[in-house]
């Protein structure tokens, strides 16, 4: 086969992933035969976590925090995803020393969240999130308002919590959204509240980040202009799914892949264009080893 392979030259790491990453790499590579422990992994990436166990990065969860007796000045990398108040209160009564990677961008969102709720809660209102349950991001968004916060996942839900008063259409509500969703479906999300409640007690709040947003345009384009789209994404990525699913409404002949290993032969016809793109938490690296696998074909 004459196959024309293409790397999306704007798929790979997002700004907050290569910061984490960045400075997980530092601390293991100055401080070598130390374990450095990451709150969750790092990134939805199986390859890349592979790799970054391979230098004695250990993941480890929420119920290991729960259960641990003693830290021992062990150090503990808070991920992009970032996390509520009560995660870097426990991880001080541990002892850890904290690697706080949050995103900057995350970082701005919660601030801008815990500031509406000391605004709402005395008047009865109410902070809305557009994000994905259970989501690391989105428990940490929670956290900033004390839990009391509704999370809504799409329009259905949205639509269940309007009508059975869950969200009240007589006071203020200020509706924000996981810096990683659709900019589309966030903007459909708000265009209901706007519809359903009265004038005045709606504030949007513009939180998905520029990086995806760009993101979402660009490979509209780049779905559209190859044969096949390869995605190059972990399977447990909210952003890779979200991505992967607009490539997939432009070119139906779009594969959602992990690595080359999961590369098939059949679905490349000679002469095709292919277009190979991943999401904010898959490296570069690992797309160019998939360019290179279809190339080889």
């Amino acid at each position: 086969m004459d196959l024309k392979v293409e790397i999306d030259a704007g798929s790979g790491f997002c700004g907050g992933v290569i910061r984490a990453i960045g400075s997980a790499e530092k601390f293991l590579d100055d401080v070598p035969g130390r374990h450095l422990f990451s709150l969750g992994a790092i990134v939805h990436n199986e390859e890349e976590l592979a790799r970054l166990g391979r230098k004695g990065l250990v993941t480890i969860d929420y119920e290991d925090l729960a259960d641990m007796q003693e830290a021992g000045g062990e150090s503990l990398l808070i991920r992009a995803h970032g996390e509520p108040p009560s995660t870097y209160t426990r991880a001080s009564e541990l002892g850890f020393n904290v690697i706080d990677c949050t995103c900057p961008v995350v970082l701005r969102l919660q601030a801008s969240i815990r500031e509406a709720y000391a605004r709402l809660h005395p008047q009865g209102g109410q902070v809305v999130i557009f994000g994905k349950i259970g989501h690391a991001e989105v428990l940490g968004l929670v956290g900033q308002a004390d839990g009391d916060a509704l999370v809504v996942e799409d329009l259905e839900m949205l639509e269940a919590a309007l009508s059975d008063g869950r969200i009240r259409t007589d006071a203020p509500v200020e509706v924000f959204s996981q810096t990683t969703k659709s900019p589309d479906e966030y903007a459909e999300v708000c265009a209901l509240l706007k519809y359903r409640l009265p004038a005045g007690l709606l504030t949007v709040h513009n939180t998905v980040c520029s990086q995806v947003a760009t993101r979402h345009e660009r490979l509209s384009s780049f779905a559209q202009s190859h044969d096949v789209i390869l995605f190059v994404s972990g399977k447990t990525s909210s952003n890779g799914r979200v991505l992967c699913d607009l490539c997939k409404s432009l070119n139906i002949r779009t594969y959602h892949i992990g690595s080359e290993a999961d590369i098939k032969s059949e679905w490349f016809g000679n002469d095709d264009r292919v277009g190979i793109c991943g999401a904010t938490s898959t490296p570069k690296w690992l797309l160019e080893k998939v360019a290179a696998a279809v190339e080889a074909l």
